[in-house]
């Protein structure tokens, strides 16, 4: 049966419309699955009355600060920074262009030291330094050498920190919401589907993928994932991140059939929830997995389908794509919204042994829905289309007739939708050997059963204006 997540929402409302005064310390991190975050960040801050500098440390080094909103009783934003600059040798040593520093020398030998003065100058593809009248380049030979600095810069830190300039009205200690978004923080769903195809049944697991890769851990934070794609404004071509944009926002479809039915998952506006059971820490650079799906003996059916491009000549036979088809009713056993993800199929062979079929991407799918998932090329089922007759009628108007040969090598008959694409404007068949129906505009369909180890042919004949 299915694994229920147990926990509602709390604190989803966004801090910048919540009233601080109730706020109890805590982190909640809302995250989406397009690399996106909302982090909602609880603390008690200490302020004296009047204009004074607040440091938030630990937030997201891949914070949106155009985002930023601060919310605490009695206290009015005069200004926000956020200083990104991590504090690393590379970056110390840049800040000390134009600056004087300490180069330590050891001598191999006998471990004495020597100590410069030494001015740098650069640190292009190298640190280039001014030791009294020479000039030197520091090498990383593996000599022992190592460089002091005075001080560490002001605009240098050990951790992600936003700074807010703020004008308090009293002093006390205030209970304040820092909210942002960030990217670095995403999921997804993976799905592992295990079909029985003697029973013609499927069992489906599905597990919630979580990744950091925001430069920043999430201490013991309530964590709620989001199904769904909130739109974003799209970078404009030629900006660093409009490719990234683009893949993202790519979708192959695969729902043959939406669904209609409602299901009992918590919502927000035309989102799915999915809070994770209990708090939870999300470290730096991790992968984190939690099992939210679980059902036994789908009906599902096994099938092959071949899509032809626009009416064209294939020299050789293609194979037919193998599909896994099954809904996400309530009556199909599984009655759940499927969040976006990949699923992978397996088969036990005949020694029980379950094998690797192949996989499929999934849209957010509603519950209900009808899904057709390809897990690859089939060996034993392949179509060679050809056309056999194309005529002028017209300037404006063409006919052409279509011969399919389909192939099955398999010792069981098959039965393959065979899709013809490219009936756009008012493209009509006239003639078909095989009773057709329209799966869009643009596409018609035939259920082609093919006899074990043979053939069958079928043939149309389209007119279309161009």
């Amino acid at each position: 049966m299915r694994a229920k997540l147990g926990l509602v929402l709390a604190g989803c409302t966004l801090s910048m419309a919540a009233p601080a005064g109730a706020a109890e310390p805590g982190l909640t991190v809302t995250i989406y699955p397009d690399d996106l975050a909302l982090v909602q960040d609880r603390r008690l801050i200490d302020v004296h009355g009047g204009r004074q500098r607040i440091e938030f440390e630990d937030v997201s080094a891949k914070i949106r600060p155009e985002t930023v909103a601060l919310v605490a009783p009695g206290i009015g934003i005069v200004e926000q920074n956020f200083d990104f600059d991590l504090l690393t040798p590379g970056k110390l040593m840049e800040k000390a262009v134009g600056k004087t520093v300490t180069i330590v020398r050891t001598n191999p030998g006998t471990g004495a030291e020597t100590r410069e003065q030494a001015q740098v100058l650069a640190t292009n593809q190298g640190v280039v330094l001014k030791i009294g009248e020479r000039i030197e380049v520091l090498r990383d030979d593996g000599l022992p050498a190592r460089v002091i600095f005075d001080k560490v810069p002001e605009n240098l830190r050990a951790r992600p920190t936003l700074s807010v300039t703020v004008n308090a009205d009293h002093d006390g200690s205030k209970p304040a919401v820092l909210s942002y978004l960030t990217t670095g923080l995403g999921w997804r769903a993976d799905y592992v589907a295990l079909y029985d195809e003697a029973a013609g049944k499927l069992d489906l697991q599905g597990w919630v993928t979580l990744t950091n890769s925001s430069g920043t851990a999430y201490n013991n934070a309530e964590i709620v994932l989001v199904a769904g794609s909130p739109s974003e404004i799209a970078p404009l071509p030629g900006e660093p991140e409009y490719y990234q944009w683009q893949q993202r926002h790519y979708q192959n479809p695969t729902v043959t059939q939406a669904g209609t039915e409602s299901g009992s998952r918590e919502r927000v506006g035309d989102f799915y929830l999915y809070p994770m059971p209990e708090r939870s820490t999300i470290a730096t650079e991790q992968t984190k997995q939690v099992s939210f799906l679980d059902v036994h003996g789908v009906p599902a059916e096994h099938g092959y389908e071949f899509r032809n491009a626009w009416m064209r000549t294939l020299g050789e036979p293609e194979s037919a794509r193998t599909v896994y088809r099954f809904s996400t009713g309530a009556r199909a056993g599984l009655g759940d919204q499927l969040p976006a993800g990949v699923a992978r199929f397996y088969m036990h062979d005949k020694r029980g042994d379950p094998q690797f079929l192949g996989e499929s991407r999934i849209e957010h799918t509603p519950a209900g829905s009808t899904l057709s998932l390809s897990t690859g090329d089939a060996f034993d089922v392949k179509v060679k289309p050809v056309v056999e007759q194309r005529t002028r009628l017209n300037s404006l108007h063409w006919r052409t007739r279509m011969h399919y040969t389909l192939s099955n090598a398999l010792p069981t008959p098959v039965v393959v939708t065979l899709l013809q694409d490219g009936l756009w404007g008012d493209t009509r068949i006239v003639d078909e050997s095989l009773k057709s129906t329209r799966r869009s505009a643009d596409t018609a369909e035939w259920p082609v059963t093919v006899p074990a180890n043979g053939e069958t042919e079928v043939t149309a004949t389209f007119d279309s204006s161009f």
